[in-house]
């Protein structure tokens, strides 16, 4: 007895748990535990990790993984104390969601989680979630830094103006234009400069949907009573208001947020969007406009202010008709149809030869041209619009993310040499 007490190890300290309602339903969290953890991690059901977060025990915790699936959702309130209590422990939370609603997802992620991986977990997002950890001090709020952007003492820029409008409901048009403005903004970051250094251009993004605006749930903005008092009197605005308006993400987009409340679209006319343009013209290099899928009064003006206006659609009758639709209501006012882009979302793989024919039968009947061809993001776009945070941010390697990257480098590629041309 004696010698085989001197042979036994002492156990390895616990340096993480994962909690979960059952942990064999994420088998896979499991492979990747042991992966980067060995035997220095345990396992908690919910009514488990309420007791052990209380317990001096639990201070030698480097963080938890909640994983969590769509039977979880009754348990919410229980979830969140325990992420509640590790938090004012100090203790990192990694949420792992499968399958779980938008609501109930952005709840949990909103009190504090500081990383989210989906499942089932891509290969080494665990790893690089826990190193994220490891890179950063514990964050005093979850929520990226939320501040006015600061402008120069006068505005020398003329900005590209690019309108974004879905052309059906649901088309992805505020997903194309947050990301399609992050991109631009954040187009040079990280890149080895070979001779003069480059910086991003100046970009901000106008969430002209005044009725139900995505922009602020996509990146986690607030929205606020001072935008409406900006847009209820635009003869009067200047570069402070219009700055006070403005909120940046993560300090590289600037964004003007939908109002708080549900407005009525006519509440501006087209002087107002004339004002507005042209102060955000004035101040940035690129202009994103996401538009109302309704046609207003002001849809002129900012087509007659747009460098080019991406219009979304789907490979669906509805999008057809309502193309068919758009184009005679614009050449019966005369308007430039010659700027629109027209973006198919959630275009058919390019080994669907079938749906690559439907692609070309529809452009041939309509009689336009379908310039850009945007992949399917599937639950990894979704889960990036729950945590308010673009594509790059939340899930960099989809395809998806890539066609934004390309579209955003080839019209910035293009405005530089327009300008250094001029």
């Amino acid at each position: 007895m004696t010698a085989a007490a001197i042979m036994t190890s002492e156990p390895a300290p616990i340096q993480a748990c994962t909690v979960s309602r059952d942990v064999s339903n994420f088998d896979l969290l499991i492979e990747d535990m042991e992966t980067e953890l060995g035997e220095s991690w345990g396992d908690l059901t919910f009514d488990e990790a309420v007791i052990f977060l209380g317990q001096p025990d639990a201070e030698q915790l480097e963080f938890i993984a909640i994983a969590v699936n769509g039977e979880d959702e009754d348990e919410l309130t229980k979830i969140s104390g325990i992420i509640t209590e590790a938090k004012d422990r100090n203790i990192r939370v990694i949420l792992i969601a499968d399958e779980v609603s938008p609501i109930a997802l952005h709840q949990l992620l909103r009190l504090g989680a500081d990383d989210f991986v989906p499942y089932p977990l891509p290969e080494g997002a665990l790893h690089d979630a826990i190193e994220r950890l490891g890179q950063a001090a514990p964050p005093v709020e979850a929520a990226p830094p939320v501040h006015a952007p600061t402008f120069a003492a006068t505005g020398n820029h003329d900005g590209v103006v690019l309108p974004v409008h879905g052309l059906s409901g649901g088309v992805g048009a505020s997903t194309f234009a947050v990301n399609l403005a992050w991109e631009m903004a954040t187009i040079h970051d990280g890149k080895k400069k070979k001779k003069a250094p480059s910086t991003s251009p100046k970009v901000c993004l106008l969430d002209l949907d005044l009725q139900f605006g995505a922009a602020a749930t996509y990146l986690d903005l607030p929205r606020r009573e001072v935008i409406y008092e900006m847009l209820a009197d635009t003869e009067h605005m200047d570069k402070e208001t219009f700055r006070q308006a403005m909120l940046s993400f993560n300090d590289k987009l600037d964004v003007l947020t939908a109002p708080t409340d549900m407005l009525p679209l006519d509440l501006l006319s087209g002087d107002d969007l004339e004002r507005l343009i042209d102060m955000a013209r004035a101040h940035y290099d690129f202009v994103v406009i996401d538009m109302p899928s309704t046609v207003v009064s002001w849809t002129e003006t900012v087509l007659n202010k747009a460098h080019l206006y991406f219009a979304l659609i789907e490979l669906d009758m509805r999008s057809a008709q309502n193309v068919l639709r758009m184009q005679r209501a614009l050449k019966s006012e005369g308007l430039p149809t010659e700027k629109l882009r027209y973006v198919l979302n959630r275009a058919p793989k390019f080994t669907d030869l079938n749906g690559k024919a439907r692609v070309k039968r529809l452009a041939e009947s309509l009689d336009i041209s379908l310039e850009l061809l945007m992949s399917d993001g599937g639950k990894q776009i979704t889960q990036a619009n729950d945590h308010g945070l673009p594509l790059a941010l939340s899930a960099p390697k989809v395809p998806l993310r890539k066609e934004f990257q390309k579209l955003a480098g080839s019209l910035v590629e293009l405005n530089e040499s327009v300008e250094a041309a001029a």
